[in-house]
């Protein structure tokens, strides 16, 4: 094993008989960002028998020319699997496999497996990003006991985490565009026989306000996603909106209005987050299951488990813009077409806080050391037995350059079912100009609804 990833081992180790540390990491840390670590905080030295390559960021990126919007149809595409892994052979990579990965071999012995092509670490960000995130080292620190954080601007908060709420306020505050939007994203159910149904189809607006490139620290309100869509399929939910601002503010933590056609009028959703099951997605997974995970942070206390290394979803280009009927198989992803890499990651163990409430009663999330997103979640039912499992898609955007979050596969493995959520398949995901705020307001969308 490296000796960057035995560092960070023993960190962790401490960590966890320790309280949320509320303040910045010490200026010694804060300058290895760029040295020993990569600019967001992954560790820029492979791993010891060299199958995780030391970090390239958009260096090297093979990527087609044809794309779908701004996403290019695949990188490293004269690339072929290193090997699968099936049902009869995961003993043999048991360790870099997670408990819902096992599952899913274990359930669909048949069909599910796992092609494994060379690891490349595509994760970067634009300059001022990186800039922002060697500030966020000396400045960010977590407030109201976690549930809220200052100092922070522009890049990763806690490059260098302390403990696992950190970690996870890293996910929520990854790297985005200013804005983008998606035309025609889906939400895909496959049902236990294995029929897959389209639970709605949307026009998506999104906007990142954390990420505004003229902004900072001090002027910056708080909000950091807003999104608003409408839907467009089936016939008998066209027309319905939905609009949120997400904040890191417990007290506005998600502000969500909806628009209903029947009612012509828009209404207050606040139950739209947590463990409400998710209404555009016919209800197949919970808002809080979306992106791997959506939401405030106050519902779960947080643990710092340390650093593993997963075969996991990566530079899935391919997979997210061929057609659906290439994308999907029976009861899962084509596994034709969907390409896992090794990589470290961070796992962060949850489990609901005191006095809170959640379906879910424990978590652990996966988060890829590079980039920050979680890549794969397994959730456990009060009697520790895992029951949900999620992989999350993530594909490369060289021109930005970062690494693109969407969609999120959710298998119940109790129900045996799997949703996509914001499926980009036969969709077109473009980078565009921010829009005016006042656009993701219940006010906007009800004077939309009534013309």
């Amino acid at each position: 094993m490296h000796k960057n990833t035995l560092l960070w081992g023993a960190m962790a180790a401490l960590m966890l008989g320790t309280p949320l540390v509320q303040a910045a990491v010490d200026a010694s840390k804060a300058a290895e960002l760029g040295k020993s670590l990569m600019p967001l905080g992954g560790e820029m030295a492979g791993n010891a028998d060299g199958s995780i390559p030391p970090w390239s960021g958009a260096k090297g990126v093979e990527a087609s020319a044809d794309k779908v919007g701004d996403i290019p149809t695949k990188v490293f595409a004269s690339e072929q699997s290193s090997f699968e892994i099936t049902a009869q052979n995961a003993g043999q990579y048991a360790n870099h496999l997670s408990d819902g990965a096992q599952a899913l071999l274990k359930k669909y012995p048949d069909s599910f497996r796992m092609r494994v092509y060379p690891t490349h670490r595509t994760a970067a960000a634009p300059q001022y990003v990186y800039e922002n995130t060697a500030r966020n080292a000396a400045n960010c620190k977590l407030d109201e006991g976690g549930k809220s954080l200052s100092g922070c601007y522009g890049g990763i908060p806690f490059p260098i985490p302390q403990n696992g709420t950190e970690a996870i306020w890293n996910h929520l505050l990854r790297v985005e565009n200013e804005a983008t939007e998606i035309r025609n994203f889906k939400n895909i159910i496959l049902t236990a026989d294995g029929t897959r149904t389209l639970a709605t189809m949307n026009d998506q607006a999104n906007q990142y306000p954390y990420y505004y490139k003229d902004g900072s620290a001090e002027k910056w309100s708080g909000e950091y996603f807003l999104q608003r869509f409408s839907t467009t399929a089936p016939p008998f939910k066209a027309g319905e909106s939905l609009v949120f601002r997400d904040s890191i503010e417990l007290s506005k933590a998600r502000q969500a209005w909806q628009y209903l056609v029947g009612q012509r009028r828009v209404r207050r959703a606040p139950t739209v987050a947590y463990d409400t099951p998710d209404f555009v997605a016919s209800g197949a997974n919970y808002f809080d299951e979306v992106m791997g995970l959506m939401g405030h942070v106050d519902r779960f206390d947080w643990k710092l488990v340390g650093k593993r290394e997963l075969y996991v979803p990566y530079n899935n280009n391919e997979l997210v813009t061929v057609s659906l009927d290439e994308a999907y198989a029976k009861h899962h992803l084509n596994p034709d077409k969907l390409r896992w890499e090794l990589h470290r990651v961070w796992e962060v163990e949850a489990t609901v806080a005191s006095g809170k409430r959640h379906a879910v009663a424990k978590r652990r999330y996966y988060l890829d050391e590079d980039s920050w997103l979680v890549l794969l979640m397994d959730g456990y039912d009060r009697e520790g037995t895992l029951w949900r499992t999620t992989m999350v898609t993530p594909f490369v955007l060289p021109d930005v350059p970062m690494l693109g979050l969407k969609p999120a596969h959710v298998f119940n493995l109790q129900a045996d079912t799997m949703s996509s959520s914001q499926s980009l398949n036969e969709a077109t995901y473009r980078v565009v100009p921010r829009k005016s705020e006042t656009y993701f307001t219940g006010d906007a969308v009800a004077a939309e609804g009534v013309r």
